[in-house]
């Protein structure tokens, strides 16, 4: 199928980095199986679900995937990008947000859609080195900024 014929499909999600709630500096990350089967390290985050905001779907895609409750300090921007399906052109905005645990402990057994396959902390000092994706690891210099100022 030519991809100029394919539809393109606007996808909007949300998560965030959080910072542990002991003041370790440290941050949640999720393991995910890509499809070459190698784990990708990266933040929890997922669709927005009915009429939630942005902003309550990054607390509620962090609780599923990550086990922890946290409250927003601050957003940290937007990622933009594309992809292609069989049937579509995806076009994906995805909300990144600074956090703070509030609660919870750091499991995936709440995950309902079983995306997350490990999950660990990374020191803050790290955590652009750890992380997969080329567009989280600029938002990760954001946060160890963030951190440094504290």
């Amino acid at each position: 199928m030519n991809s100029r014929a394919k539809p393109r499909v606007e996808e909007t999600s949300a998560g965030g980095f959080v910072l542990a709630g002991d003041g370790s500096s440290r941050i949640a990350v999720i393991g995910r199986r890509n499809r070459g089967g190698r784990i990708d390290w990266c933040i929890p985050k997922g669709h927005l679900e009915g009429t939630e905001t942005i902003e309550a779907a990054a607390l509620r895609e962090v609780l599923e995937e990550t086990g922890l409750e946290a409250e927003i300090i601050e957003p940290l921007g937007s990622i933009k990008y594309e992809f292609s399906t069989p049937t579509a052109v995806i076009s994906k905005t995805v909300h990144h947000f600074l956090m703070k645990q509030t609660g919870g402990e750091l499991t995936i057994e709440n995950d309902p859609d079983r995306e997350a396959v490990d999950i660990r902390w990374i020191n803050v000092d790290l955590i652009s080195d750890e992380l997969t994706h080329e567009n989280e690891r600029r938002l990760a210099l954001i946060v160890q900024e963030w951190v440094a100022r504290q």
